[in-house]
């Protein structure tokens, strides 16, 4: 029987690297880490394997003091894999400036950002900037809405709008028309949802309420996003974030972009939360069932999280970054998708994050009775690399990005596993870190063609660096050079 162990890249590359799988590694009796030889092997096959010479051994020393000043170079503020070059974008992007997504989706010619800070009066009658775009040619900022609180994260819909959505427990969604086009608008109230101009921003109330981050927009219409909820956090024993799915009432099957906001699927629809069942015959689910087969069960969107929780959601560790895997294809279940998110843990107490994907069949339905969800880890931490928060994957491999939530947080390339027997990662190696002990990475996002990608440095101490827009600043670094890795 053929060993399923010589279909993974990293087993092809053992194969190259010492002759036979069967053959003894080393030719002496000293005792040896097989573990130690695949790392290594990760390493000196990266060029094949993720498009880039020499991973990072170690991450960047920390520092001391305020760091960022105005005379620096991208070699300052990162370290970054050999091969791969990095320059400046902008060092204008406003402060705590998050997730990207690059718009319009065909021939971009913008960086659309949404900026995490809190809703503040940073001068009279100005808000603080909620939602930015930088000119891909130019870096040129400007800012296209004011008064958010949080926002975090952001996609471009496949009909051609813009939807933001706020970190918060109260966290809400906006959708924006035409938003080459919007500039210094605001969020008049939260709560009401009134804008100054309504005619191109709308709040979808139709949408979770939800402390949002991560999410999916399918082409008809369905949304799949996590709450970013620590467990524990309202009440002792209280479960952790859920991951929620939006289902429009009239689902698109129109591929052209809308004209008006009234044409969005996100005007209504329901939305349901997902339980994982750690049996396959009947419902078994609650602490200890984080993995396994999963329904979708009604919930109320504007009391998304008590609702899920009353309905026995399953909770995570502070969902934060979800996306889908658009090279994901079962001929079996043409419909079906591949999703995956972070949950973040906690590195002090030896929680060390993890991805977990699932794979959802018929994600344009939702039957509570009908389990249609298989939920299994992707990738788990260690005391290296942990704190998960964004991710994405590059197109054309598959391999997937995981950036770290942490001051001198660094970038993994992840591989996506082979025919290997088990079902996760077939090796991650360091790509990037952050220098600045002040600031992290954030917002990671390649190109279409997955040779650029673009990185925020958040929240570095900008004591020694002017204001722009009454506002403190992010710099946001490009980086090329990364080379064409077909998937497996």
């Amino acid at each position: 029987m053929k060993s399923t162990l010589l279909a993974s890249p990293v087993a092809a590359a053992l194969l190259t690297a010492c002759g036979s799988i069967t053959g003894p590694v080393i030719a002496d009796d000293r005792p040896h880490d097989f573990g130690m030889h695949v790392e290594r092997l990760l390493h000196a096959q990266s060029a094949k394997l993720f498009g880039f010479e020499k991973p990072l051994r170690e991450s960047a020393p920390a520092t001391r003091g305020t760091y960022r000043t105005l005379g620096q170079s991208t070699s300052d503020q990162i370290l970054l894999a050999h091969g791969l070059k990095a320059e400046y974008l902008t060092r204008d992007a406003a402060d705590l400036t998050d997730m990207m997504a690059f718009y319009p989706i065909l021939h971009p010619t913008h960086l659309m950002t949404c900026v995490e800070g809190n809703r503040a009066e940073i001068a009279p009658g100005k808000f603080n900037p909620s939602v930015q775009r930088i000119n891909l040619t130019t870096g040129q900022v400007e800012t296209l809405l004011r008064g958010m609180s949080g926002c975090d994260g952001i996609r471009v819909t496949p009909w051609g709008t813009l939807l933001v959505t706020e970190e918060r427990s109260d966290g809400s969604a906006y959708e924006i028309i035409d938003p080459l086009n919007v500039t210094n608008q605001t969020v008049i109230n939260r709560d009401a949802g009134t804008l100054t101009d309504p005619a191109h921003i709308a709040k979808r109330t139709a949408l979770p309420v939800m402390a949002w981050e991560g999410l999916m927009v399918l082409p008809n219409g369905v949304i799949i996003a996590g709450d970013e909820l620590r467990p524990g956090t309202a009440t002792a024993n209280a479960n952790g974030g859920a991951i929620f799915k939006f289902i429009p009432q009239t689902p698109r099957t129109d591929t052209a972009h809308i004209t008006h906001l009234a044409d969005s699927p996100l005007v209504a629809g329901n939305v349901y939360t997902m339980q994982v069942s750690c049996v396959h015959d009947k419902v078994q689910s609650g602490q200890g069932c984080e993995v396994g087969n999963a329904a979708w069960l009604p919930v109320d969107a504007a009391m998304a999280r008590a609702s899920a929780d009353a309905k026995g959601a399953t909770g995570y560790y502070r969902p934060e970054d979800l996306h889908q895997d658009l090279l994901y294809n079962d001929p079996t279940k043409p419909n079906a998708v591949r999703f995956c998110w972070t949950n973040t843990g906690n590195e002090n107490a030896g929680n060390y994050a993890e991805v977990i994907c699932g794979i959802d069949s018929e994600p344009l339905t939702a039957d509570a009775s009908k389990r249609s969800v298989v939920v299994n880890r992707f990738i788990e931490g260690d005391s290296d690399f942990n704190s998960f928060d964004n991710l994405d994957f590059q197109p054309g491999s598959g391999n997937l990005y995981v950036v770290e939530d942490h001051p001198n947080g660094d970038i993994f390339a992840c591989l996506p596993d082979g025919a290997d027997r088990d079902i996760k990662t077939d090796g991650c190696v360091r790509m990037l870190s952050v220098k600045d002990s002040s600031a992290e990475p954030t917002g990671f996002i390649f190109s279409s063609d997955g040779t650029t990608a673009y990185v925020s440095i958040q929240h570095s101490d900008d004591t020694t660096m002017p204001t722009v827009d009454d506002y403190g600043t992010d710099d946001i670094i490009k980086i090329t050079g990364f080379k064409g890795v077909k998937k497996p």
